[in-house]
């Protein structure tokens, strides 16, 4: 019997659905639908309801990737949180509704620094209450000991009757504020998850899918709906973990640099024996370290909606994202016929001193987004969210018909805000105005792109293979930039390498040398248009590029190639005053702290306890028969006196890992359909 799975994956621009036959791992039926930002539900319905509707009927599970939770964290959005800290202070870089700072927490014995005071703790709930929708507790060293984390929970529980996080419970490793921000996170984004698989789950319904649903976690891996509502955080960079998985399943390919071209950003990772290059600290999100599990998966400000600008006779390729011309010409025939006009115009060209997102030029139109709030806006611009409320205007047009002159307009402010959206010329439009990828409207592409060539003073066909390579150029250095820092363990290139590495892009010539990259692994391209992109930049690097058919799906494909994993960590150390190979040893785990006579028994309760632990995680999240397996690394050396060893530290890591509970249909009444687990 053939098992389908429906993957989804919500980008910047396009939200992708797959039918995948799972044990073939064969695409059955694809589709792709515009993402829309203020409600990623319409664009998941659009991308379903495109879909084979026979064949999406014998879905026997569903698993989705998306942006949401990132861009929620980045975006500052979710539910009003407090937090509770006990024993060392909130650094409060992260904006929180509610704060206190209490005595106590544990030190790295697992002893108490200092007792936690219930009266200041019953003080502390009960100046929230009304204030916050959420709480998040962390204590110092609640990894060595969680039972201040854990009496708080209680009472919070008793007194405010509200959700709790405990950092102890996200994260084994230690990094006090690392864990309190990913408490905060997590306890911001519950709300908002359950917000979004409810109705996903709505759309299910819509369709008659009666499916389990799993959420892509930032590792790749894959969780049940009710584990991601309560640990929401994992979910934080599930598109580019996606795209990784994807990258491996319609490859086959264990070994592999994935570069993900979308709309709004180029994701660039690894595959290192079939597995995502992992962050060893934890994802960064929103400039914050989180001890968040994740693809060490790198995103630039490149993709199909960069913004290219024109200044003087400067060309420049920025990261601001805008609607495609030719995508916004299908929408809205008027642009064209706009554009039409303007392309036969001789526009100025005198240099601009604004930024560069000041600098309107007169191809580019704007669209509200949506209505003002509480937003303060100066009378002209209001006028001119009315005006462009249906359809969108130059605003040379909204100057005219308005009778306001156009410079007085702030549309980088009202874009900031949120509340427009720019109209102007992409990658994208190059791909349409060359004719190697149409799909909108390619001669409104072509109109925009004339008239900024004349402006370039540069004939059109000359101007549109200068961006093209620019583009080309700024992949292949974020490409190297990525890699060189990994392997450099840095942050930044040195100004030398960089000149290197461009010297290498570009095959510019020293006075007496060259410089060459060469690269060990092929590339991977996922996104609808690498083809176009990504040649150029497999050539200036001598490896090969690996693109088959279903690359544009690619990460909804790996939404639902994901197995379910959970993961414990345990730390051993001996018990003071103990030495030699074999001491008695105390065990500190999420589930409990222990004392051993020995190594020997304290890495076998390790085991043993782990085994249970993570076996109920998994279960949890949807596993159906998961596997267990322990690893061990001990830290022993030799005394320098006698020679004899001496035990400094264990971990256990305990995994299980299993493929997802599917929907089994083994009766005929649609009424008796039931998962297996």
């Amino acid at each position: 019997m053939t098992t389908i799975g429906l993957g989804i994956d919500t980008g910047g621009t396009y939200t992708d659905a797959v039918l995948l036959d799972m044990q073939s791992a064969k695409i059955l039926n694809k589709s792709k639908a515009l993402t829309t930002r203020e409600n990623l539900v319409i664009g998941i319905r659009g991308a379903i309801g495109l879909l084979d509707q026979e064949i999406l009927a014998k879905t026997s599970i569903v698993s989705l990737s998306s942006t949401l939770a990132t861009n929620s964290i980045v975006e500052g959005k979710g539910c009003r949180v407090g937090v509770i800290c006990i024993g060392q202070e909130f650094d409060g870089k992260i904006v929180v509704d509610a704060c206190a700072n209490l005595e106590g927490g544990h030190n790295l014995e697992g002893g108490e620094r200092h007792p936690l005071d219930d009266d200041a703790v019953r003080t502390a709930l009960l100046s929230m209450k009304g204030k916050i929708d959420c709480l998040a507790v962390t204590a110092f060293l609640s990894v060595r000991n969680p039972e201040h984390e854990n009496r708080v929970a209680d009472m919070a529980q008793k007194l405010l009757g509200i959700p709790t996080v405990c950092g102890h419970v996200l994260s084994s490793s230690l990094g006090f504020n690392e864990r309190t921000n990913t408490a905060i996170m997590n306890a911001r984004l519950i709300p908002v998850i359950a917000d979004l698989i409810s109705s996903v789950k709505e759309v299910m319904k819509e369709f008659k899918l009666r499916a389990p649903l799993m959420i892509v976690k930032g590792d790749g891996t894959i969780m049940s709906d009710s584990m991601a509502a309560e640990r929401p955080v994992e979910t934080i960079l599930s598109g580019p973990a996606s795209s990784l998985m994807g990258a491996k399943a319609i490859t086959r390919l264990k070994d592999a640099i994935m570069i993900d071209v979308g709309g709004t950003t180029t994701d660039i990772g690894v595959l290192r024996d079939g597995f995502p290059r992992l962050d060893p600290e934890g994802a960064i999100i929103g400039g914050h370290r989180t001890r968040v599990r994740a693809a060490a998966v790198t995103t630039f400000g490149l993709g199909g909606d960069s913004r290219f600008v024109v200044n003087g006779r400067d060309i420049h390729l920025t990261e601001l994202r805008v609607i495609p011309i030719c995508i916004a010409a299908s929408r809205w025939p008027r642009i064209r016929q706009s554009l039409k006009a303007l392309a036969d115009t001789f526009p100025s060209r005198a240099a601009q001193s604004f930024r560069m997102n000041e600098i309107i030029q007169d191809d580019e139109f704007f669209i509200a987004s949506r209505p003002v709030r509480n937003e303060t806006i100066q009378d002209c611009d209001r006028k001119l969210l009315q005006f462009i409320a249906v359809e969108p205007y130059t605003l040379k047009e909204a100057s005219d018909a308005l009778g306001i002159h156009a410079f007085l307009f702030d549309v980088a402010r009202l874009e900031e805000l949120g509340l427009v959206q720019r109209i102007g010329v992409t990658p994208t439009d190059l791909l349409h105005c060359e004719g190697s990828y149409v799909e909108y409207d390619r001669e409104a592409s072509q109109y925009a792109l004339k008239y900024l060539s004349t402006k370039a003073d540069i004939p059109i066909d000359a101007f549109v293979a200068m961006c093209k390579q620019m583009v080309i150029n700024k992949i292949a250095r974020d490409l190297m930039t990525n890699l060189i820092c990994e392997d450099l363990e840095t942050d930044k290139l040195q100004l030398q390498t960089e000149k290197m590495v461009d010297m290498a892009i570009t095959g510019r010539q020293a006075k007496d040398f060259k410089v060459g990259i060469k690269l060990t692994k092929p590339i991977v391209g996922i996104g609808a248009p690498v083809s176009a992109w990504l040649p150029p930049v497999a050539k200036i690097f001598g490896t090969d590029l690996v693109i088959n058919d279903d690359s544009d799906v690619g990460n909804a494909v790996g939404a639902v190639s994901g197995s379910i994993s959970e993961m414990i960590v345990i730390t051993i150390q001996p018990m003071p005053g103990e030495m030699g190979a074999d001491p008695a040893c105390r065990i500190f785990a999420s589930f409990g702290n222990a004392e051993k006579t020995s190594l020997r028994d304290a890495i076998a309760y390790a085991e043993e306890n782990g085994k249970r632990e993570v076996l109920q995680k998994a279960r949890a999240s949807g596993a159906l028969d998961p596997v267990v397996s322990c690893d061990v690394n001990k830290h022993i050396v030799k005394s320098a006196a006698d020679g004899t060893s001496v035990f400094l530290e264990a971990t256990v890591t305990v995994t299980a890992t299993g493929k997802p509970a599917i929907l089994i249909d083994e009766k005929e009444d649609p009424e008796d359909l039931y998962y297996r687990s």
